[in-house]
């Protein structure tokens, strides 16, 4: 029973170390995290990406908005049936509503509501000033280019 405790403490130890993902920009992000967005089809040519989080690794989820959409994706390498994308252009979202307090098991996010009706989450995290700072780009962005 003990052992049992001490590896699920160890293995939540590790996923917290290795969920310390930081946001970053298109100047950071390397050519195969572009090139792996274009193959998803959540980026076209040209358009740039302005902030990405991955609450895993690159190639399994990211949340990221650029100059044109807001988009999300989760890659499941074991069934594609779980995979989930998902993205808007700003013209096509009816509205964001930033949720800073998610509770304790999920991570701060902004809930993108297309004209359509449809929903999704874009999931960041880290400190408080660089959640609120992509937040606030977000919203920018789209109270921008959304006519």
């Amino acid at each position: 029973m003990r052992i049992k405790r001490n590896v699920f403490i160890v293995s939540w130890l590790l996923l917290l170390a290795l969920s310390c993902n930081q946001i970053e920009t298109s100047k950071t992000l390397k050519q195969d995290d572009i090139d792996r967005l274009k193959g998803l089809k959540l980026l076209d040519e040209g358009e740039i990406v302005i902030k990405f989080y991955s609450e895993f690794r690159k190639n399994v989820a990211g949340n990221f908005f650029t100059d044109r959409r807001i988009a999300t994706y989760w890659i499941d390498n074991r069934n594609a049936e779980k995979d989930k994308k998902d993205f808007a252009y700003y013209k096509d979202i009816a509205r964001i509503d930033t949720v800073y307090n998610a509770g304790v098991t999920f991570s701060p996010y902004m809930l993108v509501t297309k004209t359509n009706g449809e929903h999704f989450k874009v999931s960041v995290n880290g400190k408080k000033e660089d959640i609120r700072s992509f937040f606030e780009d977000a919203l920018q962005e789209w109270n921008h280019k959304k006519q």
